[in-house]
C-alpha cells in the first residue's frame, strides 16, 4: 500500500489581511480548519460511508514566515502523526506559492458520538483509512 497525501489549494482572500498588510494569525486556523474539515469529510466517507464526527481537543501552531495577498494560492498538506482508541493527531503545513513552509500545526480531533455527546472508539476500519495518511516528518 503507498502512503496517500492530502493537499488544499485556497486563495488568500484580500479581506484576510490585517493593517500590517499580512494574514492575520486568526485566519491561519481558519485555513487549518478548512482543509482539515474537508480532509476527514472525505477520509472518513471512505472510511464509514458518513463523515463521523470529531471535535477538536486541542490545537497548536507554530507561525513560521508571514503571508500576504500574493503569498496565494496557498498549499495546505494535511497528515495523520497519530492514532489511538479515541482519538487521532493531524498535522498541517501551509505553504505560500513559492513553496516556503508558513506554519506547522497539529490538531487532537476526537471521534464523538452525537447522541452520547461523549467521545467514542474509533472503528478499525476508521483507523485503517486514517493510517493510510502519514505524517512523513518532512517539512
Amino acid at each position: 500500500m503507498t502512503d496517500k497525501k492530502f493537499e488544499h489549494r485556497l486563495q488568500v482572500r484580500w479581506s484576510d489581511s490585517d493593517r500590517l498588510g499580512h494574514v492575520n494569525n486568526t485566519r491561519f486556523v481558519e485555513y487549518l480548519q478548512e482543509a482539515r474539515a474537508l480532509f476527514i469529510t472525505q477520509v472518513l466517507m471512505e472510511a464509514e460511508g458518513n463523515r463521523g464526527a470529531t471535535v477538536v481537543r486541542k490545537m497548536t501552531v507554530d507561525f513560521l514566515r508571514p503571508i500576504f495577498d500574493e503569498s496565494g494560492p496557498l498549499l495546505i498538506e494535511v497528515a495523520v502523526s497519530r492514532i489511538g482508541r479515541t482519538s487521532f493527531d493531524v498535522r498541517h503545513r501551509v505553504r505560500d506559492n513559492r513553496g516556503s513552509l508558513c506554519a506547522d500545526a497539529s490538531a487532537v480531533m476526537v471521534a464523538f458520538d452525537l447522541d452520547a455527546q461523549a467521545s467514542r472508539p474509533l472503528t478499525e476500519r476508521e483507523k485503517t483509512v486514517l493510517a493510510e495518511y502519514p505524517d512523513t516528518g518532512q517539512s
